[in-house]
């Protein structure tokens, strides 16, 4: 994995790529800005082909490849870092190979769940393919073998997470309802860690610490992603200029519901200018 490229961004806006299926990559955007700011975001969101849990994994892998081959053709970024726990599963070692800039994948936080619980019991929120993996089940042995590992998968909060950016209310009876099985009275211990095992979730985090019964915490991949960004900068000795103020841009490979409300989102996560394009294919 060269950084080559990243010395060359010392006399510009340094550039990260960021990927998901839709928008929920940018809770991970939001970290990068926070921890970086000066660096330029690049978001590609391929909603023409979401959801990814619907599809093959063979069609994934030919579909993700052709998207970022071609966007990093277009765009030449420094970095590329793929928010997409599905993405970073199956394209992850392909794309490394292929690409000559550095490639920042992202796992579901058990790790750091596993270390810090009280209680030795921690939930996993994901999608309903990534609760079932083999790669979920290789985590929970390797870092999380001493707790009582709680998974609930659904996909109906990805579609969540998508509608609440463009302005629709969350119902949070529906949202309790999911949530439910981390707070069953029949558990030995109960949850004090939930991970959010989908990018997409940290967009609607407030709303499901209201929902929950009982306080927890609620742990996300974005800070560690991060703080890999930085660190990938720094071993190239590239100090990012904070005074910069780049003009991001969001990207679309089918229509951009964009609106208003999912403007202001937008800002509130750090992309104080940007710029929206549908139809990248």
């Amino acid at each position: 994995m060269s950084l080559s490229t990243l010395k060359e961004a010392a006399a510009r806006s340094p550039t990260v790529m960021v990927f998901d299926s839709g928008v929920g990559g940018l809770s991970v955007c939001e970290s990068i800005l926070s921890l970086c700011p000066g660096v330029r975001i690049i978001y590609i969101a391929d909603n023409a082909s979401f959801p990814y849990g619907t599809k093959s994994e063979d069609y994934l892998r030919s579909r993700i490849t052709t998207v970022l081959s071609a966007q990093c053709k277009r765009y030449q970024p420094d970095m590329l870092v793929i928010a997409c726990n599905t993405a970073s599963t199956l394209v992850l070692s392909d794309l490394r190979a292929m690409l000559s800039i550095p490639v920042v994948g992202v796992v579901p936080a058990i790790k750091p769940a596993a270390e810090s619980t009280q209680t030795g019991a921690i939930g996993l929120l994901a999608t309903s393919a990534t609760v079932q993996r083999h790669y979920t089940n290789q985590l929970v042995a390797d870092f999380a073998s001493h707790c009582d590992v709680i998974r609930v998968g659904s996909s109906r909060l990805v579609e969540m997470a998508e509608l609440y950016l463009r302005g629709e209310e969350i119902n949070e009876a529906e949202l309790a309802s999911i949530l439910a099985d981390f707070f069953c009275e029949t558990l030995a211990q109960p949850v004090d860690k939930i991970v959010l095992g989908c990018t997409h979730f940290p967009l609607l985090k407030s709303q499901l610490n209201n929902c929950a019964p009982q306080q927890v915490e609620w742990v996300d991949s974005g800070s560690a992603i991060a703080k890999r960004v930085k660190g990938l900068f720094e071993s190239a000795n590239l100090t990012i200029d904070a005074s910069v103020k780049p003009v991001h841009q969001v990207r679309f490979t089918g229509e951009a519901v964009a609106n208003e409300h999912f403007n202001q989102r937008l800002s509130s996560l750090g992309f104080q200018d940007f710029e929206i394009q549908e139809y990248i294919n």
